[in-house]
């Protein structure tokens, strides 16, 4: 009982001991708040890279693909088995999307990718970050009336609606032009006759056809060319504007045509040009998703590019809790790279540079922030030393009264861990108290600084987002406690060795 009073009276009595504490609440607080955020930003992470990559993705080296995908379908069934949920194929292929916005033409190099409505959502969770809402219940690439946007996205009039509108005011403007041309063409005089047996050459750019040839005219307002979904950034831009509010100032939007130009297939690829209507966007929230892939029809991205029945992978999605590492090996097995020139891959294989780094991102920031609890543990080392200094003669009196050497030491390795205690539960207390008031703190930040925490034109969230995980709590304020702990090791052992009559000699 004795060594509980003793350790609560140096605790409360001494001054120095609060400076310990203070050390390791801090460092436990900063260690939680990290971590909290650290791992709030991982799982976004990887909820946004697992929204477009499947589960595994069998690849082709060639862009010109391999053929018979039913048969590859078929033997990757038998392999996987029970744990295969869904399949689909696809076409992967670099082009350049040009986008005419205020009289320019702006070209973006993105990846083309050919899918099949049909099944390309059941093996991600592509359809889920589409704007329109029908879209996102079954994958469609025809153009919709309207309904595109809400108060997450807020869009210009788009659709039908817009491209009727648009069709008008190009076919005014056209025949205003025509109007120009003829009437420079009546100042200018009549034109020269030509010369018998040379052939006749139209002055005019609304000529060169036939009269009695009847060329039929592509009506906009009434067609769409093959349906094409942009990654959001393509034909959005954030920008401040005067007031330096973030606008989103659109370059293009569901309605409007686009030119992209790709490769053919074949032994002498050819650049190819095709038409095609927006009509929709796709919105990951990762810019390098968002600013590069353009999704089409996989059928016609086939037919344009002379592929007939060829695809470029096949993506598959397995059952909750499936062994991905081992699938992939078993795939890897009957197709081996000797033999076939196939690539394999996890979701996380692919993104492996991106997950390795955040990984060590967090490991070095506990690293560090775990240094702040060791000088805690300093401070309560040279606290110690200077307690069985300064208290020699009550520990010889302990002594001479029949205090065991155990008891003494007991009594310093009380009195640390009652400091890691107290000290790793206040910044237990207070960290969980900032990771769940973190965004309104963030906000206060925001309006004592006058700058946003986090810029919407970088950032694609506007709260932080956290994830608390109570082993990581228990393991910060373990270490802590044991850190004061062994901190107290060495005084306590000190303390313990100290003989009665040399404590006592000189009193």
């Amino acid at each position: 009982m004795y060594k509980l009073l003793l350790s609560w009276r140096y605790l409360r009595t001494r001054y120095i001991a609060l400076a310990s504490i203070v050390s390791v609440t801090l460092g436990v607080g900063t260690l939680i708040v990290v971590n909290s955020v650290m791992a709030g930003f991982a799982h976004e992470m990887h909820v946004r890279l697992k929204g477009i990559l499947s589960d595994i993705v069998f690849e082709s080296h060639s862009l010109d693909g391999f053929t018979r995908p039913d048969w590859h379908a078929e033997e990757i069934r038998k392999i996987v088995g029970g744990d295969m949920l869904s399949m689909t194929t696809a076409v992967h292929v670099p082009a350049i999307v040009h986008i005419r916005a205020r009289g320019q033409l702006l070209p973006r190099q993105v990846m083309l990718i050919g899918v099949d409505e049909a099944t390309y959502g059941d093996v991600s969770q592509f359809r889920e970050y589409l704007i329109h809402a029908e879209n996102r219940q079954k994958l469609s690439f025809q153009l919709r009336e309207d309904g595109y946007g809400d108060k997450d996205h807020p869009l210009p009039p788009s659709g039908w609606r817009h491209r009727r509108a648009a069709a008008v005011i190009e076919k005014e403007y056209l025949q205003q032009q025509e109007e120009m041309y003829r009437e420079s063409q009546k100042l200018e005089g009549s034109q020269p006759q030509p010369v018998e047996g040379e052939p006749v050459i139209p002055t005019s750019p609304f000529a060169g056809s036939k009269p009695e040839e009847k060329v039929e005219e592509f009506d906009k307002s009434k067609e769409q060319y093959t349906g094409a979904i942009l990654g959001i950034a393509l034909g959005c831009i954030k920008q401040r504007d005067a007031d330096g509010k973030v606008k989103d100032y659109y370059l293009c939007r569901p309605g409007d045509d686009v030119t992209i130009t790709f490769a053919s297939a074949g032994q002498k690829p050819q650049a190819l040009n095709q038409q095609f209507t927006v009509v929709d966007f796709y919105e990951s929230k990762m810019s390098e998703y968002d600013s590069g892939f353009v999704f089409v029809p996989l059928r016609a991205l086939q037919d344009a590019r002379g592929m007939t029945d060829a695809v470029t992978t096949i993506q598959l999605k397995l059952r909750p809790g499936a062994d991905l590492n081992a699938v992939r090996d078993k795939l890897r097995e009957r197709f081996p790279a000797e033999e076939y020139p196939y690539r394999i891959q996890t979701w996380r294989d692919m993104q492996g540079p991106l997950l390795s780094a955040v990984q060590m991102e967090t490991t070095l920031l506990n690293i560090l922030l775990f240094l702040i609890i060791a000088v805690a543990g300093f401070g309560i080392l040279a606290t110690f030393f200077m307690i069985v200094v300064e208290k020699t003669k009550d520990i010889g009196i302990l002594k001479a009264l029949g205090a065991p050497s155990r008891g003494v030491m007991s009594i310093f390795l009380s009195y640390g861990f009652s400091l890691g205690l107290v000290g790793s539960g206040a910044g237990m207390i207070g960290g969980l108290l900032f990771v769940f008031y973190i965004n309104d703190i963030a906000k206060v930040i925001e309006w004592m600084t006058g700058q946003e925490v986090f810029d919407p034109t970088v950032y694609y969230f506007s709260r932080i987002p956290t994830i608390i995980e109570p082993m990581t709590i228990v393991g910060v304020v373990f270490g802590a406690v044991l850190i004061a702990v062994l901190a107290s090791v060495l005084p306590a052992i000190r303390a313990a060795r100290l003989h009665p009559v040399q404590a006592l000699r000189y009193e």
